[in-house]
């Protein structure tokens, strides 16, 4: 059986790298033939992927492996984790994303429901293959993780519901040449999406000051191990000049090269 939602995700912790890809920002990597949903479904059970399920509102997962398609195309069955209570929370939910990387390329689908059912003898779950697919066939921009030790901060001038402005400070959460996510600012800043903040500024330490407009694509909830509640939101560089992306760039280069050299020792 998988893992369960109380440990760790294998490569990083989910509850600050989980991403749910929205169809208008990424349209063009949609799949909706269901020949090509149904061979990367079978690419992916060959491989064993491991599979990454949210649901909750993405408060709770667990990970899975894709144990057989139906003859017809039309189910999928699936391991369950080994944790009875978080299998029974997932047979409950109405909505489940399922997020995983086949030959490093990002696979986000929907499925409404999941049924308990048997394959070879044991447990499994039964879900319905998904009418479309999100494929995201590469990233313009890699991004970085920012820095435990050193953190990222991002200036934003907001304004606040009574009309007045004012200026927070965020939490960079990772940073591309392309955009970056920090943790959103409290209750009663305007922070929508869509929304356009200008004149932002981060501070990339030992490198200089990018200055920017942001502009908002998603915020969505997630809860730490501590029970906390916390927003996160991911946000495009608009119209970035040449300059600022190549003080970006020059960051991530020198952070990336850093964190190598601990992990050889030589640091």
């Amino acid at each position: 059986m998988s893992d369960v939602g109380e440990k760790k995700h294998p490569e990083e912790d989910h509850q600050l790298r989980f991403e749910l890809m929205q169809a208008d920002d990424y349209g063009k990597y949609l799949l909706h033939s269901k020949k090509e949903i149904l061979f990367i479904l079978r690419a992916m059970r060959e491989k064993g992927d491991m599979v990454t399920v949210y649901f909750n509102q993405g408060n709770d997962f667990l990970l899975t492996t894709l144990l057989d398609i139906s003859a017809d195309g039309g189910s999928m069955l699936l391991d369950p984790g080994s944790n009875a209570e978080m299998n029974r929370k997932a047979l409950q939910s109405d909505k489940l994303v399922f997020i995983a990387a086949h030959d490093k390329v990002k696979i986000q689908f929907t499925v409404r429901r999941l049924a308990g059912t048997e394959y070879r003898g044991r447990e499994a779950f039964r879900a319905p293959v998904p009418d479309e697919m999100l494929r995201l066939q590469r990233r313009e921009y890699y991004r970085l993780t920012a820095p435990v030790a050193h953190p990222l901060r991002c200036s934003i001038p907001v304004k606040l519901a009574d009309g007045s402005r004012t200026t927070v400070e965020t939490t960079v959460i990772d940073i591309s040449g392309g955009g970056l996510a920090v943790m959103a600012p409290p209750e009663g800043v305007e922070f929508e999406t869509d929304h356009l903040f200008e004149n932002c500024r981060i501070e990339l330490p030992e490198v200089g000051t990018v200055l920017t407009t942001l502009r908002v694509r998603n915020v969505f909830e997630f809860t730490q191990r501590s029970g906390a509640k916390h927003k996160r939101s991911g946000c495009q560089f608009v119209d970035l000049p040449g300059p600022m992306l190549t003080l970006i760039q020059r960051y991530i280069i020198r952070v990336e090269r850093e964190r190598k050299a601990r992990e050889t020792g030589m640091m």
